[in-house]
């Protein structure tokens, strides 16, 4: 996994650490139960994989759209959380839309999550899912809200 020294330093972990830590926190999620994993992890880009199969399929045997928003707003998450003063603030998905393109049966899908705007109160993520051909199977734009933890 490709993660920036900054992102890991900022949690107060080594990288192996931190990757670790990011793997236990997705158990027990919906992150874990379609297979979604990190691939990297930066300020300005957060990749995430998503194998297709029974677990993220519509009845009729291909990638169900809820599963790409859901790897879509999850890159977006991430990719606002890493950004943030952790202790300050959280980040929470406020609005999301997705244009399905290409059906997909089987293989990997991989998530390209890059910042259209970072601002104080909002991010908004541009959010690009293609497959194993490069061929674009969905494209998103997630905007999170950063507000303050109580």
């Amino acid at each position: 996994m490709i993660v920036s020294e900054e992102i890991y330093r900022s949690y107060g972990l080594e990288k192996e650490a931190f990757i670790s830590f990011m793997k236990e926190r997705s158990q027990h999620t919906a992150i874990h139960a379609l297979g979604i994993e990190f691939l990297e992890l930066t300020h300005d880009r957060v990749v995430m994989t998503m194998p297709v199969g029974p677990s993220s399929h519509q009845p009729t045997g291909i990638l169900h759209g809820g599963a790409s928003v859901l790897l879509a707003e999850t890159a977006a998450s991430i990719a606002s959380e890493i950004n943030i003063d952790k202790d300050k603030y959280a980040a929470v998905g406020l609005e999301i839309n997705a244009n399905h393109l290409k059906s997909k049966k089987d293989g990997i899908v991989t998530a390209v999550a890059t910042p259209l705007h970072k601002g104080r109160k909002t991010m908004v993520w541009d959010i690009r899912i293609s497959d194993e051909n490069d061929q674009l199977i969905c494209i998103s734009r997630c905007t999170v809200a950063i507000i303050e933890k109580r």
